[in-house]
């Protein structure tokens, strides 16, 4: 409890600071016989082993002949997954295909194009995917 006695009181200026840690990491999942993929099935996926960043196990998953049925096994689907426990994982993240020349570089997606007011893409839960 504060107690005043009618005297002005002068305060000395406050401060406070809250630190928010960013963590950078990457991962190269290299699909040895591509072509001998394609086929599998709609639906059906490779996945990468599991690899950290920012204390947390990520995995990719590749869908040779896509993830769903309406896709009619025209496109490839590739997804970042989280693949330990967590709630509210924020993350920004970017897929890119490179063909076996080493030459074409596809990017898929990149959630580093999102404007600040919209922020990170959050996972909510072990095996949330984008």
């Amino acid at each position: 409890m504060v107690e005043n006695s009618g005297e002005n009181l002068l305060e000395g200026p406050t401060s406070s600071r809250s630190v928010t840690e960013t963590v950078n990491g990457s991962h190269k999942f290299v699909i040895q016989g591509y072509s001998l993929a394609k086929g599998m099935g709609i639906g059906k996926h490779i996945a990468s082993d599991n690899f950290t960043v920012g204390g947390f196990q990520w995995a990719i998953y590749f869908y040779p002949d896509g993830k769903n049925p309406e896709d009619n096994a025209t496109y490839v689907s590739v997804f970042i997954a989280l693949a330990s426990e967590g709630t509210d994982v924020r993350a920004l993240f970017e897929l890119t295909l490179l063909d076996q020349s080493g030459k074409g570089k596809h990017k898929v997606h990149s959630h580093f194009d999102r404007s600040l007011e919209s922020g990170p893409y959050t996972l909510k839960y072990r095996g949330s995917m984008w």
